[in-house]
This record gives structure tokens, sequence and C-alpha cells, in this order.
């Protein structure tokens, strides 16, 4: 069963009741596929940045981090 929905002048989607309550977290991911896109729950960023929040790191830093764990989950 599909389900459809607008995408409003600003880029948003309503994701469907029946879609968002298969969800673990109220943060999605989109990654693109050759059958298009897919849209997968992301349970936590919170390990990715814990790192983080007890100092200072140049910004750089942080997306190199970042970027490199997004890289290897999607491997």
């Amino acid at each position: 069963m599909g389900f459809s929905a607008k995408i409003t002048s600003k880029g948003q989607v309503t994701i469907p009741k029946e879609i968002r309550k298969n969800f673990n977290s109220d943060v999605i991911e989109f990654i693109r596929t050759e059958q298009g896109i897919m849209i997968r729950s992301v349970e936590s960023v919170e390990g990715i940045l814990a790192d983080y929040g007890k100092k200072i790191v140049p910004l750089k830093d942080v997306r190199e981090k970042v970027w490199g764990s997004v890289a290897r989950d999607k491997k």
C-alpha cells in the first residue's frame, strides 16, 4: 500500500500517520538509492556528538568526524 503527500512551497511534507508510527525516533534520514529515495528513522545522534559537549572543538573537526561516521554507517 502506498501513500502520497504534497511538498509545500517551503519544501515541507507531512508524513502520513501510518508511516510515522513505524519510526523509532523523531529524527529521520533520507537516502538516495537507484530506485528512488528511502526514508529511515535515526535512533540517536547523541552518540556522535557526545564528545563535543564538554570542550570547544573547531567546527571543521566536528564536520569531519560526523561525516566520517555517516559515511561508515552507509557502507
